[in-house]
């Protein structure tokens, strides 16, 4: 878990060094729309890492259970 939450980062912060001015990101800073789109975006990814987190719970108790 640790290593996706690692990978993760660097990918973001490797991404965002590349940044550039992008026109339709002007645009929807201007209009505001831009922070809807930020906001389905992290609720996405906070969907996914705790969706991640249970299943790892899962797991582990399962492979205790086993043994």
């Amino acid at each position: 878990m640790k290593k996706i939450l690692t990978f993760c980062l660097f990918l973001f912060i490797s991404l965002s060094s590349f940044a550039q001015e992008v026109e339709m990101a002007t645009g929807l800073r201007s209009s505001g729309k831009i922070y809807v789109v930020i906001l389905v975006l992290l609720t996405i990814f906070a969907v996914l890492g705790v969706t991640l987190f249970i299943l790892d719970r899962r797991i582990k108790k399962l492979e205790k259970n086993e043994n």
